[in-house]
């Protein structure tokens, strides 16, 4: 027996002493991002006999153990990437652990553009579990916000009222640089500048390792970032011209901005900073027809007026990030700033009528009257994280994160309904405020290690809570004593906490020509509503509560070197913010009120997605990615009657939801000056549920299409059209209508690259076309029909410049809102 373990013992030892250890990180060539889901293949160089293969982790890293003396190369390969070989790789007896540099791979050819200086990169890359937009790629954006850079992506369709949706659904989750936010995704992406975006994912069907929030999935916009040692400064300019078109707008449209960037990088310190101020009002009218049915008597009021907005927002950030060492990194972040946004609708109802019986035509009375309507929404904020993530020697990889937000939201609407021409007689004068401070705190752990040859495990734990209080308050003006007075009916107090517990488990890696990923998230969710009156009447707090699993997986296989199909499912959910959680009314304008449901259930979403990806000779490429939905507890704002003028809005659980459609997408270069990219999204979309005791059932077919063309002139000269349609689309009681919005962008550079000027000609329209304008229609038979036509501004005339003072990338990592601005 000690015979036998010492010849055990000696070939454990004397086979581990001839075998080692290879590792390496593989980074994309021009942004020195890691190429996570890399493909590495070990060859003996003698034969090119296939050794062994392995996949990058997240940080780009491989690692191939138990490698026998020879000489050997690597094949390193990422899709849409060049395939580079590493030769003469020669293994002794006894090396150990042997550590390349870092190998970076540039944009394949049948991704080039005509090379002046250096390719053409591609505009969107797709990953086992993501597709990857350039933003520079539209130039129509620049200049403008992150929505301008959106609205270009095949995914996303941007309404007339500015709501942006992913695969037809508003609810998606934000990420800024890998960081969720809980605010309002909207009003963040209006807010961050688009010349400071580097590139879009969408992430259709994420993984566990996200959190499950969001039922169309997860846009994550990653800012640039600083990649060299030595310093970066860039300067952005923009300015528009007066409006061409005539609105009858009580003051002009106004829109500037300036935002700059200052970086510095020495050795281990990288300091970031930013300042951002932009002016973006947008001039408009809208045209309205309602009528209401109560107790046999039909209300008529039509409406012509404006309905414009006026948007300010400012903003610093500051980021200081620290290498000690190669292992470890530090980094502490602030943001904070200023915003507001004012809509003006101020509406003629020019013949308010009523009609009894209501399928009479004798009228009980006629008169007209004016409605001057202003809402401010404002928010101010600041924000601090702290990052820490530690590199193992054996490439396992431990982060930690912690985040703190304070929001004070808040905005007063007034409303007076004035006399009609003479404007100094006032029928009512109402006014209503809310103070909305809002506290979240999230910390995060993970942990990525590699312990099977066979794949990569990731697990972390995230804990989150959010304390969100509002002071509702409506007043009326008494019109004989002249003081405003509560109207205790419109008026409230409300309290909402939310804590979240989650951990996770993910294994993902590659096995000869198919790429996983499997994972499960389990969530406890405890949720207080507290809800209180102003005369002390009501004192209630609802609680909901949960443990539920979240899993999720995605498999993709390479049937050649340009084909690749994939396949995932992910359980997702959907919160319910505070206003549409608030049972009580809040006056928007004369013709309506809003309300929530104290009781609303967040949505439990299923999604499935099967996908091809086709690269073509030519610089061709073509993707295509079929997918279902479907959403349980749908919440969707629906409307009753709540007095003869008014309607009154409700957020309501109404049933479900589904969606069946495919997404397709791809780039074509005919010649060598002339690129195009167009995307498209087309599916049904189908509404089963009951709302008040009657059913609701609708079914539509819904498509959106972004097409972008790009001209270029000479090589520091380029032209771009890009044209934004949205169909028409049914709601849970009507229909929004089409929408389209074509653009023209001229763009030259100077001095050596350095400075860039650009010319937009926005939402062209030339009095030909209904360029940016959008119905929205609403009925109930028998009880109510509303039909509005927003008209918004045509034919603007933008001119960006941006000055870089010198030509290293910005790659800066900036902190962003996880809570308040959803809420906004």
């Amino acid at each position: 027996m000690r015979v036998l373990n010492a010849l055990l013992f000696a070939f454990l030892f004397f086979g581990l002493q001839g075998s080692a250890q290879l590792s390496g990180r593989i980074q994309d060539a021009s942004t020195q991002e890691d190429l996570e889901y890399a493909t590495v293949a070990l060859y003996r160089q003698k034969d090119s006999t296939l050794v062994t293969g392995v996949v990058c982790d997240q940080k780009g890293f491989f690692i191939i153990n138990a490698i026998k003396p020879d000489v050997y190369y690597l094949s390193c390969s990422f899709i849409g990437y060049r395939t580079k070989y590493v030769e003469n790789i020669v293994c002794e007896k006894g090396a150990g652990k042997m550590n390349l540099e870092t190998i970076v791979l540039e944009i394949g050819p049948n991704q080039l553009g005509e090379v002046v200086v250096q390719a053409e990169s591609a505009t969107v890359i797709n990953k086992i579990d993501r597709q990857v937009f350039e933003a520079s790629k539209f130039q129509n954006s620049q200049g403008g916000n992150v929505t301008d850079v959106l609205r270009n992506l095949p995914s996303v369709a941007v309404n007339g009222l500015g709501e942006i949706s992913v695969r037809g659904s508003t609810g998606f989750v934000l990420l800024l640089n890998g960081k969720p936010i809980q605010g309002d995704a909207a009003v963040l992406l209006n807010q961050l500048p688009a010349n400071s975006v580097e590139r879009v994912e969408v992430i259709t069907a994420p993984s566990a390792k996200y959190d499950p929030e969001g039922k169309a999935g997860i846009l994550n916009i990653i800012m640039q970032k600083e990649a060299v040692v030595g310093t970066f400064t860039q300067i952005n300019i923009r300015a528009g011209l007066p409006s061409i078109e005539p609105y009858d707008n009580a003051e002009s449209a106004r829109r500037y901005g300036l935002d700059a960037t200052y970086n510095v990088r020495k050795e281990k310190w990288n300091f970031s900073f930013g300042a951002n101020y932009q002016r973006n009002d947008l001039a408009g009218r809208r045209e309205g027809d309602v009528f209401t049915i109560i107790n046999d008597t039909l209300t008529h009021f039509p409406s012509d007026g404006e309905r414009s907005f006026d948007e300010v927002n400012y903003s610093g950030r500051f980021t200081v990030d620290f290498e000690p060492d190669t292992l470890n990194t530090f980094s502490l972040g602030f943001y904070a700033g200023k915003r507001q946004k004012d809509r003006t609708a101020d509406i003629l109802y020019f013949d308010n009528h009523a009609i009894s019986p209501a399928n009479g035509t004798e009228r009980l009375y006629t008169f007209q009257y004016f409605n001057e309507n202003l809402r401010e929404r404002k928010g101010d904020f600041i924000l601090g994280s702290l990052d820490y993530a530690h590199t193992f020697r054996d490439r396992s990889k431990l982060s930690a994160s912690l985040l703190y937000e304070y929001t004070l939201l808040g905005g007063p609407t007034t409303n007076r309904n004035l006399g009609f021409p003479n404007t100094d007689f006032v029928y009512q004068d109402e006014f209503n405020t809310n103070d909305n401070p809002l506290n979240g705190f999230r910390f995060q752990l993970d942990y990525t290690w590699k312990p099977f040859a066979f794949g990569t495990l990731e697990t972390g734990y995230q804990y989150r809570i959010l304390d969100h209080t509002g002071d509702f308050v409506y007043e009326r003006r008494n019109n004989i004593t002249g003081e405003f007075e509560l109207v205790p009916e419109f008026s409230s107090e409300v309290d909402l906490t939310r804590s979240i517990h989650s951990a996770y488990a993910q294994l993902s890696g590659k096995k000869g020509k198919w790429d996983y990923a499997v994972g499960i998230r389990m969530e406890a969710m405890d949720r207080d509503f507290d809800l209180k009156d102003k005369n002390n009447t009501i004192d209630t707090t609802y609680t909901y509560n949960f443990v539920k699993p979240f899993p999720s997986a995605s498999l993709q296989y390479e049937l050649n070197e340009r084909t690749h199909i994939k396949a995932a499912y992910s359980r997702r959910i959907e919160r319910t913010t505070t206003f549409k959680m608030n049972p009580f009314p809040e006056r928007e304008h004369s013709e309506t009120l809003e309300q929530g449901d104290a009781t609303l259930l967040p949505e439990f979403i299923d999604l499935v997605e099967l996908g091809v990806t086709k690269n073509f000779k030519g610089d061709h490429y073509l993707f295509a990615t079929a997918y279902f939905r479907n959403v349980e507890n749908l919440v969707n704002r629906v409307n009753t009657v709540f007095n003869d003028t008014i309607l009154n809005r409700i957020y309501s659980n109404v049933g479900r939801g589904r969606s069946l459609g495919i997404e397709v997408g791809g780039q074509f270069k005919p010649t060598k000056n002339w690129s195009n990219f167009i995307g498209g999204n087309f599916y049904t979309y189908d509404i089963e549920g009951t709302f008040d005791n009657r059913a609701l059932n609708t079914h539509s077919f819904v498509y959106s299409i972004n097409a972008n063309s790009t001209y270029t002139l000479t090589s520091t000269a380029s032209l771009q059209f890009t044209f934004n349609y949205l169909s028409a689309q049914n709601t849970a009681q009507g229909e929004d209508s089409r929408f389209y919005s074509p653009n023209l962008t001229f763009r030259k550079t100077f001095l050596d690259n350095r400075l860039v000027a650009t010319v937009q000609w926005q939402n062209m329209d030339m009095g030909l076309l209904d360029t940016n304008e959008q119905r929205i229609t609403t009925q109930r038979p028998g009880e109510f029909f509303t039909t509005t036509n927003y008209v918004y501004e045509v034919d603007m005339i933008l001119l960006n410049l941006s000055y870089s003072f010198n030509k290293n990338a910005n790659k800066a990592k900036f902190i962003e809102s996880e809570f308040g601005k959803r809420e906004f």
